[in-house]
């Protein structure tokens, strides 16, 4: 009978170790859909954002600066702000776009 106790005994203390476990994995799901995957789908849509930046679209830096696009490089942004200043920003610099500039339609012939 003591043989049948202690393995009782036994398995109910691996189940045991199973739920005491439980909580921590519903902590890590929680953090998981509330916080860590919004973040990610953000930080994609502003990678896309960045990737179609093109000249003519109308930004907002993050330092709230106001103005148009005029030049491009891989990490570097011109922005006009009025008809005569130009001002250099890392394209990370640049946090919306307000309104995008047509897509120019010029075909080879």
């Amino acid at each position: 009978m003591a043989g049948a106790a202690a393995a009782a005994e036994g398995t109910q203390g691996g189940a045991g170790a199973w739920m005491s476990l439980l909580p921590f994995v519903l902590m890590f799901a929680i953090f998981y859909f509330l916080l860590i995957r919004p973040q990610q789908r953000r930080q994609k849509t502003r990678n896309m954002m960045l990737a179609n930046l093109k000249k003519g679209d109308k930004v907002i830096t993050l330092g709230g600066i106001h103005g148009k696009v005029v030049e491009l490089t891989d990490d570097v942004a011109v922005v006009l702000v009025n008809d005569s200043t130009r001002l250099t920003f890392n394209r990370a610099a640049i946090e919306t776009v307000v309104s995008s500039a047509p897509a120019s339609d010029t075909k080879p012939e």
